[in-house]
């Protein structure tokens, strides 16, 4: 009997570990779907391993870049020419360019791409606009993540409304909520958190335009107030701004921070926090944030500033401490009154659970992705 299931085949790029696609693997009707994944990494990967463990087909390809661009979209074409896929469905930058590309010249009917990045390669990396317009020519269909880069696609880059779909991203958001305590315990004996306090969170590559620069002046100040203080810096190291991040850093004393490269365990290493901060430099330059999403849905206090998907649903002093651009001395502001008004950080805490429970549910993003396949 023929196979009536829609052959969808998902194009990823320069991903490890990713709770985001491992949930998308996991929930999507198999019985609707034939879903299978083409992984381009430079090394194997943590999706891969979760990917055989479900036994989701997938080929992972070592892609070394321009190193050998063209002998990977040689293998994309002979791998996407024998599944002849219904639906492709490529993420992050080089995916997008050799799955769409591909895709294209094979005729694939269904080109289906979600936009990462909001406008950081017209701000910062000019010569990487020509990636966003081949990914908007060839494809058929653009999964927008937000209202932030449905603005983009169609003010900046001339994108026809018709093609774009509002996919948000969804969340097992209870798994943020509620951790269980010997989690929370192991992560704090591995950094060494005990009796540090407050302890203030960040989760950030060292981009400049994330504004770390702004937090690290502002925690030296906030250790004259809370000399026990200990900032916490996840996702560490990696970025076009990393030089001047550790400059920063040497200028604190150097047992209250600490650097984490990365943590598997995000749910309980919300946890650990007293006080989240995320303060990106502009209103557009976060195309989401998943962050601010994942923050709120911790139950962590934050103080951040309005970019992305924060646009759309954080208030201030409603469920987050809202500080301007570039401005450390709001920041520091921001900490210490989350710290000493309990009314204010309990029902900042109460709204931010709330706020975001029906628009970002995984349910909700499956759903949608699942109607985009099937229209």
């Amino acid at each position: 009997m023929k196979d009536k299931r829609i052959k969808v085949t998902y194009i990823i790029s320069y991903i490890d570990k990713s709770v985001g696609f491992e949930w998308v693997a996991s929930r999507l009707n198999r019985d609707k779907f034939d879903l299978k994944f083409i992984l381009l990494n430079d090394k194997p990967s943590h999706l891969g391993k979760f990917l055989k463990g479900i036994n989701i087909p997938f080929e992972e390809l070592q892609y070394l870049g321009k190193k050998n661009i063209i002998q990977t979209a040689f293998r994309v074409w002979n791998i996407l020419r024998k599944q002849k896929p219904d639906v492709i469905h490529t993420h992050l930058v080089d995916a997008d360019f050799i799955g769409l590309t591909v895709g294209k010249f094979l005729g694939i009917k269904k080109r289906v791409y979600t936009r990462h990045n909001s406008n950081i390669h017209k701000k910062y990396h000019s010569g990487a606009e020509k990636f966003d317009r081949i990914a908007n020519k060839y494809s058929t269909h653009i999964a927008s993540i937000s209202k932030n880069i449905t603005e983009i696609l169609v003010n900046e880059e001339g994108v026809s409304p018709e093609k774009i779909r509002l996919v948000y991203h969804g969340f097992e958001l209870e798994k943020f909520e509620n951790v269980p305590q010997n989690q929370i315990d192991e992560l704090n004996s591995k950094y060494n958190v005990a009796g540090r306090r407050p302890v203030i969170g960040v989760i950030s590559r060292y981009m400049h335009w994330k504004g770390i620069q702004h937090i690290i002046p502002a925690f030296k100040k906030t250790l004259e107030k809370y000399p026990n203080a200990l900032l916490m810096l996840a996702n560490a190291g990696k970025g076009d701004y990393a030089k001047e991040i550790v400059e920063l850093l040497s200028d604190l004393p150097s047992d209250s921070y600490v650097e984490i490269a990365f943590e598997h365990n995000l749910f309980a290493l919300y946890h650990l926090f007293d006080i989240f901060v995320h303060i990106p430099i502009d209103p557009e330059v976060e195309a989401f944030g998943q962050i601010y999403i994942e923050s709120l849905a911790a139950g962590i206090p934050s103080v951040v500033t309005l970019s992305g998907i924060a646009r759309e649903v954080i208030s201030d002093k409603e469920n987050a401490v809202v500080v301007d651009f570039q401005n450390s001395e709001q920041i520091v502001d921001g900490i210490d009154l989350l710290l000493t008004d309990k009314e204010l950080r309990e029902k900042i805490v109460s709204n931010g659970i709330k706020s975001v429970k029906e628009k970002f549910s995984l349910k909700s993003m499956i759903e949608n992705l699942e109607s985009l396949y099937v229209e």
